[in-house]
């Protein structure tokens, strides 16, 4: 609040006012660079992940890299990696999309079949923020390595909310924001690997007053900037007791749910993180089912990708029909959730589920 009220001043100003939230913004830097085993000079503050990614993605790929002109991703990833590869294309570069088996996982040895001398970079989301399924980022990082390759993570969904180390994790190139951590909206970063052994070098997407070491131009949103690195300092400090509070609740929730007709759990049991639950109602239309349930907030996939009207892509990559992934809500918990609200879901979901299924039932008959 005080950044947006008495230091409301110009980070790139050399009076004493800009200096001081000038040294504002650099404690900010040094704390999340802190939060993820980083440098200070490694973080590059963006308007968000959907920035963040487009920045390392075409930055990269707007170098003149020799021979290597092929990036390689899931095709379940976010829509801004997904779409930032799509523009690589008609750039001229080559993009090989896998896909990741039915539990949601891209096993290694898919990957390792298909990187090579002409790799320029691999890119896979940490945690998907559609089902919560993680990806063994190391080892994947590896092989893109040992093929020359850099290594990116989305870690939106991971950021604050399990331990990330760029140095353990061998990353190159990762992206995440504020407000999945109950951050400030529009505010996010990239972290860019600059050391001597090993660096990252990116082509700016906007040009001007050569903030960010020039590689993102831009006044800096410097209240912004601050709510982001105290909301993960908060988040990272309450990780443990959090994760194990909200495992429970989400635990609760799959219990009940799965003893209703036709419902499974999508995405790998053990490697899932624990805010998220992916459900599919078969035999039930999402749309039905979330108009029988007015006060729940919950969603049939993306928020990024609700302008988009067709069968969520994470689902259909993992082996889901178009039918089932129709079928399926995406339920998110988090710091404000109580466990009297997932008795209250747990009776919201049941009786949608039940009404919808009399709807199926008695439109089948109606026709026979």
């Amino acid at each position: 609040m005080p950044y947006l009220t008495d230091v409301f001043y110009n980070a790139s100003s050399t009076h004493a006012p800009g200096m001081e939230a000038q040294r504002a913004v650099m404690q900010a830097r040094a704390e999340i660079a802190r939060h993820i085993g980083a440098r200070l000079q490694e973080i590059i503050f963006t308007s968000g992940a959907t920035e963040a990614i487009n920045l390392a993605i075409l930055g990269l790929a707007r170098q003149d890299n020799g021979s290597r002109n092929t990036i390689v991703t899931l095709a379940a990833e976010h829509a801004a990696v997904i779409d930032a590869c799509k523009h690589c294309e008609q750039l001229g570069l080559n993009v090989i999309w896998l896909d990741v088996d039915a539990d949601g996982r891209l096993h290694p040895d898919v990957l390792a079949a298909a990187v090579n001398e002409k790799t320029l970079l691999v890119s896979v989301m940490a945690v998907n923020n559609e089902t919560g399924v993680l990806q063994d980022l190391k080892s994947l990082a590896n092989i893109a390595h040992k093929a020359g390759a850099y290594f990116m993570t989305d870690a939106t969904q991971a950021y604050g909310k399990m331990p990330l180390n760029v140095d353990d994790d061998c990353i190159d190139l990762m992206t995440f924001s504020a407000h999945k951590i109950y951050g400030p909206k529009g505010t996010g970063a990239l972290f860019m690997r600059t050391r001597k052994e090993q660096s990252c070098s990116l082509q700016p997407l906007q040009y001007g007053g050569g903030q960010e070491r020039g590689i993102r131009s831009g006044t800096l949103n410097v209240p912004g900037i601050i709510g982001f690195a105290e909301a993960g300092r908060i988040a990272l400090d309450e990780l443990e007791a959090e994760s194990l509070r909200v495992y429970a609740l989400r635990k609760r929730f799959e219990e009940a749910v799965l003893a209703l007709h036709g419902v499974c759990v999508n995405g790998d049991r053990e490697h899932r993180n624990y805010a998220t639950s992916n459900v599919t109602f078969d035999g039930c239309d999402a749309d039905v089912l979330l108009m029988h349930m007015p006060d729940v907030a919950c969603s049939k996939g993306s928020a990024c990708s609700s302008a988009k009207p067709k069968p969520s892509h994470v689902l259909t990559s993992m082996g889901r029909t178009p039918e089932q992934a129709s079928c399926s809500l995406r339920f998110s918990f988090g710091r404000l959730t109580t466990p009297e609200e997932i008795e209250r879901l747990i009776v919201d979901v049941s009786e949608a589920h039940e009404i919808t299924l009399q709807g199926v039932e008695a439109r089948l008959t109606h026709r026979t």
